[in-house]
């Protein structure tokens, strides 16, 4: 029965193309039908190394990765059919640790299955970890662990993202490497649990997503604290669909709800030159530059922002809106 399972479900994947136009396939490959060099993963990491992906093949590079969407039972027919016969490097990603183990269960499967049913020159394989502990996956480490796989002898059961300082198994990579700006917006907006900030902010994606042809996302990161601590806020419109699987790191809007914030957290490390900066202050708007922290300040000029400051509680006053300042912070 187990090993009949990969061609029912192969069977059903095609029926539910049929009925819905969006198809899916065990292992499904993309990128250059040439490929020699590719990356095996599982699960939403799959966006970030697509959008890696083709930025290295449009720089005339020849790479490519392929999704695992059948984990178990594991079909070496399907695998090694989606895999191109140019391949002389493969990467696998697991996103877990097996302690006491030569290997994560992913990597063991490529292995045991290129063993297996692989007919040409068996290419080389390493494996790796990566996004432990909820860690960051983005695009510059997409590109390191590509990189890698071209050194004469490449690092095997390496961490990215994790700063490895016990075994030194991290790969290096580029923190200045990004792939934002295919993306229109880029919104950053830091309020305060139940403040109403999050709410407005999906909100606003709903309201985009309606009325614009504009594609959406929206991912809130909130303190374990939840009611009365930090809350983040990370808003992308796109004209293409958006497969960034990742957190914000070079928004060209940033949104501060709560001015205290200033002292505490470093609101515009993501704000990337000229971006624009909106700051809720409760003084006077000849007033505001003198309360903002020295670093701050600095950071404004530097990066050259647009600066816009409203008094949001004071108009919440007037207009009979307690103090709910997070629709005209909307607004």
């Amino acid at each position: 029965y187990h090993w009949n399972t990969p061609g029912i479900v192969a069977e059903t994947m095609e029926k539910f193309e049929k009925l819905t136009g969006r198809s899916y396939q065990l292992f499904e490959y993309h990128g250059d039908p040439q490929a020699e060099r590719i990356m095996i993963i599982m699960g939403s990491g799959a966006g970030t190394v697509g959008e890696t992906v083709k930025y290295l093949n449009n720089k005339g590079e020849k790479t490519g990765y392929l999704t695992v969407h059948l984990f178990r039972p594991f079909s070496i027919t399907h695998f090694v059919k989606a895999i191109p016969t140019s391949v002389k490097q493969i990467a696998v990603l697991d996103r877990c640790k097996e302690t006491g183990a030569i290997g994560e269960p992913l990597y063991m499967d490529v292995i045991n299955a290129l063993h297996n049913g692989w007919e040409g020159t068996m290419p080389k394989v390493i494996g790796g970890r990566y996004g432990l502990a909820s860690k960051e996956f983005n695009p510059a480490m997409v590109k390191a662990i590509f990189e890698e796989l071209t050194k004469a002898k490449p690092k095997n059961g390496f961490t990215i993202g994790i700063e490895d300082d016990i075994t030194h198994t991290s790969l290096a990579y580029d923190k200045t490497f990004g792939l934002e700006d295919q993306h229109l917006f880029r919104g950053l907006f830091f309020g305060l649990g139940a403040d109403g900030t999050v709410s407005a902010n999906k909100n606003t994606i709903k309201i985009i997503g309606d009325v614009t042809d504009n594609h959406v996302q929206a991912y809130f990161v909130y303190d374990s604290k939840k009611s009365g601590s930090l809350t983040v806020s990370h808003l992308r419109f796109s004209e293409n669909p958006i497969h960034s699987t990742y957190l914000i790191n070079s928004a060209n809007f940033i949104a501060c709800h709560h001015f205290h914030y200033l002292e505490t957290f470093d609101i515009l490390k993501d704000a990337q030159h000229g971006a624009t900066f909106l700051l809720n202050a409760p003084f006077k708007t000849e007033d505001v530059w003198h309360h903002i922290p020295y670093k701050i300040q600095n950071e404004i000029k530097e990066k050259q922002l647009k600066f816009y400051v409203i008094n949001a509680s004071k108009v919440a006053k007037e207009t009979g809106m307690g103090s709910r300042i997070n629709s005209i912070l909307q607004t």
